[in-house]
This record gives C-alpha cells, structure tokens and sequence, in this order.
C-alpha cells in the first residue's frame, strides 16, 4: 500500500460550554485515511527522561521534552504520531490536512500527526499545546516536502480543553492562530482569514515577497495568501464545513455527546448543509466517508471528547473505529488501563486487530461499489441498545469516578474503570464478530 493515496477529507469540531447542553467543552473528530490503512489506539504512560535524547519524529530530529504527559492517540500503524488524541490535563487534539501554494520542500519537517502527539505530550492546557505547535512549525516547518512513500500536507488543527479552544491553521513555517468563540467545525479549506488571533511573525512579509498579498497596513488575510483554492470555489471540503458548521449552530444550546456522534455518521453532501442527518450512505464524500470509484479513503476512526471543567466528573472519550455509522462509540476512560487489544494492527489483516474486525464491516455491505443498504440497518440495529446503554452508564461511571478522586482512591477508581472498559469492549466484539 503506497502512502500517497491519503484521501482529501477529516473533519474536526468542537463546541464550548456556552453551546452545549451539559455546559461542557465537546470535541469531534473523524480521520479518513486511506481504506486499507489500520489505525489502533494506543496509551501512553507519563514518562520522565534524565538523559538528553530525541523524539521519535521520522523525518526531523527535535530534543525530547524533559517529561511527557499520560496520553491516548489514534496511531495510523506506520506513523509515530496521531490523528487525533487527549492527554491526562484534558487537551484534545485533532488535524486536518491543508493545501498550500507552497511548493515542495526538499528539506525534511515535521509531519501534522507528530504535531498532534507532541502537542499532547507536551501541553498542560490548550493554550500551551498552541504554543508548542506553532513554537515547533516555525522552527522546524510542516508541510509538503520530499519523502519516500509519503504524501505531505499543511495542516490545519483543533485543539481544545475544558475552558477554551482553538484553530491552528500553517503553511510551511507560517500558522495562524484564532479563539473559538462558541462553536466551529473545520475541514480540508483553510478558514482563517483576516479574523486570526496571532499569526507567524514572518507570515506577512513572506507573503508579500511571493507576491500574495499586499505591503498595505491591513491585517494578513492567511487564507487568501496562502491557500492553493481560493474561498469562493466550490468544493466538498467547503461544503463538508459548512455542514458542520451549520448544524453546530442549529444545536446550540442543546449539543451534548450524541449530538457530535450524529454529524460523525452524517452521510449528507453538503448542498443543503441544514437538512436533518442523512443516513443514507452514497456515493459521494460526507462527514462519514466510504470509499468508492469516485471516493478515494474511508473515515477509520472517530472521537467524541466530553469534557469537564468542575471536577465533578472525569471526561468521558468515545471512539469508534472504521466508519461511525456501522460501529458504536465506547467510553474511553484515561485514568484507566484501555483493553490491551486495541492497540493491536499493521498493514496486514488480522482477526487478533480489532480495527481490522470493524474494518470488514464495511466489506460485508458492499456489492461492488453498491450499498446494500438492507444490510446496513441490520447493522445499525445490532448496535442500537448497546449504544443507548452506554450513554447512560459512562456518565453514571464518570460521575463515581469523580468522587473516588476526591477521595483520594485511586487504585480502586483505575481497578473500576479498566473492569468497566473491559466489559464494554468484550460486548462490542462479541456483536462484532456475529454480523
């Protein structure tokens, strides 16, 4: 399987407090990658080093941090970075690859999904994992460059905590930084224009040398100096986020883990990004991607991240894996040990991998490049009670666990959680194997 087949799609959304019906931040992401490309999951223990050494970057050799944060990534098997991932202080992290007028670097750089793990690794709130990307992407550059068996990109990112969030979008060694305000969904277009927060120091003048934008006094319009498509062209990713977008703000105040869940499985195209969820899956790219003649790559792994500010519970991260509307959303609990299963994957089909098991779910409704959709809701239907139940329990469980941290348990709350993570996953893939 060659690398460069990375399909043009992702999408990431957040919505603070102020939009959602607990009052909560919550995160959404889908990574779409090619059809074939496993994607486990993997925890990361905090780990402290005494000694002077480097990352696991491939391409770019940068000095490890003193100490990395507890985290959980969704890990493309080949690559030492995420797709998408959260971290021990709440720190959620997703990315989206962008299209520059930035022409191939022969140098090497930092990859988007390095940027996600380091930003996790390193980031004790949102605010500073910002700072460590951008402060990484201006000394070391991202972006496209010359490498064996790799399409590269620019990138865009949400990163977000329980107060505050926020969109990263980079053109080489040039990024933009703008607040959230309320709710946001971004995608495969750059987004920011003159309305950015802070942006690269070199950012303007480097974009006048080039001739893209003027010397006037103006604030840097990012998007329009270094997007490769200009914003009034039409296309799926533009169309994909103002889906997000649009149904964001149709949800406000009411937006809680389920709704996130429905836009992850939307099968709309985007035209009429306000109509009601669509779960018809067809031949075009939605939110929900299937591969197909004209579609190139598959979503292969999802995140809903319910966080939470008071301590009064600990923050529940839902995944799912391969597309969202064939499979359920488990409750991921950080301060537990996640089933050592799902972790399990490569570039070769496994029935040990479970990526791969929910994988042939989508082989089992295809005839071709057709949908039996008959097929499809009997899936769905297999999942349904499963899905209701948990929605209900992992709140119940969040809520516990949050006493038993004031308590001072825990032990006793990671023996509850791991117990619990266990079982679900163990239900899951005993429905799994039997559709």
């Amino acid at each position: 399987m060659s690398l460069r087949n990375i399909p043009n799609s992702c999408d990431t959304m957040v919505a603070l407090g102020s939009a959602t019906r607990n009052h909560e931040t919550i995160f959404a992401k889908n990574s779409d990658r090619p059809a074939e490309e496993c994607q486990p999951l993997v925890q990361q223990i905090r780990v402290s080093y005494q000694d002077s050494r480097s990352t696991g970057c491939q391409y770019v050799s940068i000095p490890q941090s003193r100490s990395t944060l507890a985290h959980i990534g969704s890990r493309p098997y080949w690559c030492w970075g995420y797709e998408h991932g959260f971290n021990e202080n709440q720190v959620v992290i997703g990315n989206e690859a962008l299209h520059s007028k930035l022409p191939i670097a022969t140098e090497p750089r930092l990859i988007g999904m390095e940027l996600v793990r380091l930003g996790l690794e390193r980031g004790r709130d949102a605010a500073q994992a910002v700072e460590i990307i951008t402060s990484l992407v201006s000394e070391y550059g991202q972006g496209k460059f010359e490498a064996p068996d790799l399409r590269s990109y620019d990138n865009g990112f949400i990163v977000a905590d329980p107060n505050e969030a926020y969109i990263i979008e980079t053109a080489g060694h040039e990024w933009a930084v703008k607040r959230v305000e309320s709710t946001i969904g971004i995608s495969n277009i750059y987004s920011l224009g003159s309305d950015w927060d802070q942006v690269s120091p070199d950012a303007k003048s480097n974009a006048v040398a080039k001739g893209w934008s003027d010397a006037s006094g103006s604030q840097l319009n990012f998007s329009e100096a270094y997007s490769e498509h200009t914003a009034s062209e039409p296309g799926r990713s533009s169309e994909r986020r103002a889906r997000s977008c649009t149904f964001l703000q149709q949800n406000i105040p009411g937006i809680d883990a389920k709704t996130m869940m429905d836009i992850l499985r939307d099968h709309s195209d985007g035209s009429s990004p306000g109509e009601e969820i669509r779960t018809q899956i067809s031949s075009t790219r939605s939110i929900c991607t299937h591969y197909s003649s004209s579609v190139d790559g598959n979503t292969a792994a999802s995140l809903v991240a319910d966080l939470c500010a008071d301590g009064s519970r600990i923050p529940i991260y839902w995944c799912s894996f391969y597309a969202p509307c064939l499979s359920v959303f488990l409750p991921i609990f950080i301060e537990g040990k996640i089933p050592g299963e799902l972790s399990i994957g490569n570039k070769n089909p496994s029935a040990d991998s479970p990526w791969w098991v929910f994988r042939n779910l989508e082989h089992k409704i295809r005839k071709g490049n057709e949908i039996d959709m008959a097929v499809v809701e009997q899936m769905r239907s297999k999942w349904v009670d499963l899905q209701d139940e948990l929605l209900g329990t992992a709140y119940e469980l969040a809520a516990a666990a949050g006493v038993l941290i004031q308590e001072g348990k825990e032990t006793e709350l990671s023996y509850m959680l791991t117990e619990y993570m266990r079982k679900n996953f163990d239900r899951a893939m005993g429905i799994v194997r039997h559709i």
